[in-house]
This record gives structure tokens, C-alpha cells and sequence, in this order.
């Protein structure tokens, strides 16, 4: 799919002030374009791509650049910013751990790590007893490739076989990246690990074409059945785990609940660990404090990230003592692994997603913002064929209504439009829009939000003429 490009030339647009928007000056605002010029100049081009909007500071569900134009935020910077951003009392956190100066720890001792770690379990469900903290969500994935691989070794796994999804989102490190994505994603690498193994996923319209309106239990049963003999796979002996992403990320398709409860019974028959990739759908994004939750299960691994600190980079693998203390003492670590200011965060954080119920709000403005989407799609139903999601991770599936095909372009435009007006979607650069607003928005800034998209969507839509 061909990539769109954002305009970097500033164009006049109609100015908008509202409560909580603000746009007065033109697009890309003049003042940000020295700032564009110097990354185009010397920043590698594949971290380009975003809307040319200069973020100055955001604060809460808003975004201001440095001319005062100001956007209603509906990315949280890629689901990082669940309990808001510049959350005060993460500001305040740091703020203390910066004035007692200590700024890094390696992975010496320290009082905020043991504050956090504790804090971090008992805030978990049952049976996750144990953390590895750590930087990143692809670290997190890579650490649980280990340890999934370790474990099957110690109990006599003949093989250290591992199966995802194709289409999923692990990261962008070697061993993250060949979980899942597609043959064109993974070309870089020259070569596919033998003992990862990828399922088809299981999108609606899969279930439809290629599983002739089987129920989610009796697809997962055909697939698997046909992976592991295509393969020449010993269920037995040659899979060691699953690593599922507990919603493919692209369009926040959730898995139907009954091909997870089969799936992880199929694990459990077979003495296979079962991980959950949270690293999205994690810490109150979809509703449950765990996206895994809505299929009514509990695995033995899950990956953590983005929304664990609300700010800071932080992510953790977290599980089940038997799994976790297979390492040896001081066999894994990483150089920025429990750092105090990652930790003063994610406890803050965890502060703020009890203290303001977080999880519980997610789920109240989910119903708000997906019958907002409902009724997007009910008058464009050619065009949007799917709304999809859970909680405040949502979005809309677009197609040409003359090919069937997907439609990127469209869903590009929109995007680049709601920026003009002020509000900012995540971009995801194929035929979806995703919508995953800070938990803390407040009920009126989401449904202004929601009232730009529709706008958005008509007039782009309109203009095409049919």
C-alpha cells in the first residue's frame, strides 16, 4: 500500500475555537516548518509519516503546538497516555525522584523499584506473582520468546515451537517482528525461524469466506489441525507457547471469545504456556484492566507496555513464578530495566487508574463513543464496513464501494481533515481509522471529538461524489 503524504506546505484552513479546540493559523503553522526541515534533514525517513502538527506540550486529552493551535487528542500518543498526559500526579512523582537524584540504577536495588514491583502485583490478576520490568513493548516480546523457549526446555519440549497470528504487532526487533506482521514485514530478515509458527487470523470476513460460518471453536480447531499438519508438527512436543496480541492492532479486531476459550484449552491438553501481548490493550484501554479478560480466560505470560507508565518508557513481562524464575541470577537484564523514573511512574499510574476508576470509565465512555461510530457507519454502510473494538480502542474498517478493496486513501484523508479541525486520530496508513482517546477525557471533549470525525467523514466522502 502506497504510503500518503502529509502536506508540509502550509495551507489556509478555517479556523476553529471552540471549548476545546483551536485552530488560527494556517497548516502545518508557519512556525513549525524549521522544525520539519530539520528532521527531514537528519532523521532517518521511516520515523516520518505523522501529520506535520509540532507537538509543544499536551496536557490531558489536548495537544497545543508552539503558534497555540490546540487539538483534541484521540491517539494518546499510540495508547501511551491512558491516564492522561502530563498527568499531575505523574508529574508529581517525577518531580521527587529527580529532586532526590536518582536518575539511574542499573539494576542495583533501589526503594521505588520494590515500591513499584509490589504495587504492580498486587494490582495484576491472579496468577501473575512475578515481573521482569523493561523498556520497551518489543523487549517485552523478546523476553517472553526466552522464557517461553526455557520453559519448554526444562520440561521436555523437543522444541521450542511458538505460534501467533499473522497480521499481529509484536515490535520491530528480529525476534518480535517474525511472530507476526506478513511476508513483506519480515522480508528484512532473510530468513523465517522454524519454530515459529503463524495462524491465519481470524477476522469476520475470514469467518465468512474461508471458514464457511464456522463458530470460533471449530476454526481454531480446523486451523490448528491444519498448521500442525502441514508442518509435520507434534502438538506434544515440538510448541512450547502461544503469543497472542489480545486485539490485532491495525483495526482493533478482538478474536471471538469462543476461539480463545478453545484455543487455551488446547494449550492446557497439551502442556503449552499460553501469553497474552497486552501491550496495546493493556491497563484499562479496553474496558477490562487486561484486553485478554473479555474472553474469559487466564494465561500463564502477558506483555506489558505503552499505557503502564502513561508517560515514561516502562513494559514488563508478568507471570506465573514457575515461568518467571527460570533464568538464572543476573541471565537477564537490561540496561534501563527498573529505572526509578519509569518506576515513579507506573506507580503514580496505578495511583490514578484506582484512584479515578479508570477501567470502569473506559468501559462508560466506550458505550458513548461506539454509538457515536455506529451511526457514522449506518449512513456511509458501502464505504465503513466495520466499527470495531472494545472500551476506548475503536475503529473504522473503509472500502471502495465500486471494488471491494480496502480504501487507505479515504481513511488518509479523513484523518488529515479531522487534523485541519482539530482533532487528531491515530493514522494508521491502511484502510482503518483508530480512535483511542486518554481514559481521563472528559464525556463533552469525546463527543466534540466524535461530532469532527462525522464532519470529517461527510465532507471527504461528499466530495467524491457518490
Amino acid at each position: 500500500m502506497a504510503c500518503y503524504n502529509f502536506s508540509h506546505e502550509p495551507r489556509e484552513v478555517p479556523f476553529v475555537r471552540t471549548k476545546f479546540r483551536n485552530i488560527k493559523t494556517r497548516l502545518p503553522a508557519p512556525e513549525s516548518l524549521p522544525v520539519l526541515r530539520d528532521l527531514e534533514k537528519y532523521e532517518c525517513r521511516s520515523m516520518h509519516g505523522q501529520y506535520p502538527v509540532v507537538w509543544d506540550r499536551a496536557s490531558g486529552f489536548q495537544v497545543w503546538d508552539r503558534a497555540g493551535n490546540c487539538w483534541i487528542d484521540f491517539t494518546s500518543t499510540i495508547f501511551v497516555a491512558n491516564a492522561g498526559h502530563a498527568n499531575p500526579e505523574i508529574k508529581k512523582a517525577l518531580k521527587s525522584i529527580i529532586e532526590h537524584d536518582l536518575l539511574h540504577s542499573y539494576t542495583f536495588a533501589t526503594q521505588i523499584r520494590a515500591d513499584y514491583l509490589k504495587k504492580l502485583i498486587e494490582f495484576v490478576p491472579e496468577p501473575f506473582e512475578k515481573a521482569f520490568l523493561l523498556s520497551s513493548g518489543t523487549e517485552a516480546t523478546e523476553c517472553a520468546i526466552k522464557l517461553i523457549r526455557m520453559w519448554g526446555k526444562e520440561n521436555g519440549k523437543s522444541r521450542g515451537g511458538i505460534i501467533s497470528f499473522e497480521d499481529s504487532m509484536h515490535g520491530r526487533t528480529m525476534g518480535a517482528q517474525m511472530l507476526g506482521g506478513n511476508p513483506d514485514s519480515r522480508s528484512w530478515i532473510g530468513f523465517d525461524d522454524p519454530n515459529i509458527h503463524r495462524l491465519p487470523f481470524p477476522y469476520p470476513w475470514y469467518m465468512v469466506e474461508k471458514g464457511k460460518n464456522m463458530d470460533g471453536a471449530e476454526l481454531f480447531e480446523r486451523d490448528v489441525k491444519e498448521l500442525l499438519q502441514s508442518k509435520n508438527i507434534n502438538k506434544e512436543q515440538d510448541i512450547s507457547g502461544f503469543i497472542i496480541e489480545s486485539y490485532i492492532g491495525w483495526g482493533a479486531v478482538f478474536f471471538p471469545k469462543d476461539y480463545i476459550e478453545a484455543l487455551v484449552e488446547f494449550a492446557r491438553d497439551n502442556n503449552i504456556i499460553v501469553c497474552f501481548d497486552e501491550i496495546q490493550g493493556g491497563f484499562g484501554r479496553t474496558g477490562k484492566l487486561f484486553a485478554y479478560q473479555h474472553y474469559g480466560v487466564e494465561p500463564d505470560l502477558i506483555c506489558c507496555g505503552k499505557g503502564m507508565s502513561s508517560s515514561l518508557p516502562l513494559s514488563a513481562v508478568i507471570g506465573r513464578p514457575t515461568i518467571m524464575d527460570i533464568p538464572e541470577i543476573g541471565s537477564m537484564s537490561s540496561t534501563h530495566s527498573a529505572h526509578p523514573l519509569s518506576c515513579a511512574a507506573g506507580l503514580a499510574n496505578i495511583g490514578v487508574i484506582e484512584k479515578q476508576d479508570l477501567v470502569s470509565e473506559a468501559a462508560r465512555k466506550g458505550d458513548i463513543l461506539f454509538k457515536k461510530l455506529y451511526e457514522i457507519q449506518k449512513t456511509y454502510p458501502k464505504r465503513i464496513r466495520y466499527s470495531m473494538g472494545k472500551g476506548l480502542v475503536a475503529a473504522l474498517l473503509f472500502y471502495d464501494p465500486d471494488t471491494g478493496l480496502a480504501d487507505g486513501t479515504t481513511a488518509s484523508r479523513i484523518c488529515e481533515r479531522a487534523m485541519q479541525k482539530g482533532l487528531l486520530l491515530v493514522h494508521t496508513g491502511r484502510e482503518s481509522i483508530k480512535l483511542g482517546p486518554p481514559l481521563t477525557i472528559p464525556d463533552e471533549a469525546l463527543v466534540e471529538g466524535l461530532d469532527v470525525l462525522d464532519e470529517s467523514t461527510r465532507e471527504i466522502i461528499g466530495s467524491m461524489g457518490k
